[in-house]
């Protein structure tokens, strides 16, 4: 199973993104997406590919879900 993930938007390129994950930084392309993406915007990741932009408050609870389902027992 596949799962995309909102990830916070640290920097935009040339047809990229840089999210910061954890302690480290990730890059996405933006070749998928129809609209435009600034610097604060949550994006949802998959396969290193931004999808769709969300809204911080449905980025949040998706993160928090995630958190969640990865807690030991």
């Amino acid at each position: 199973m596949c799962i995309a993930v909102p990830l916070r938007v640290e920097k935009v390129g040339d047809e990229v993104v840089y999210c910061k994950v954890g302690e480290g930084t990730i890059q996405a392309s933006l070749l998928l997406m129809d609209e435009e993406v600034k610097v604060g915007d949550y994006v949802l990741i998959h396969a290193g590919f931004a999808i769709r932009r969300l809204e911080e408050e449905d980025a949040k609870e998706t993160l928090d879900l995630i958190n969640k389902a990865l807690q030991p027992g």
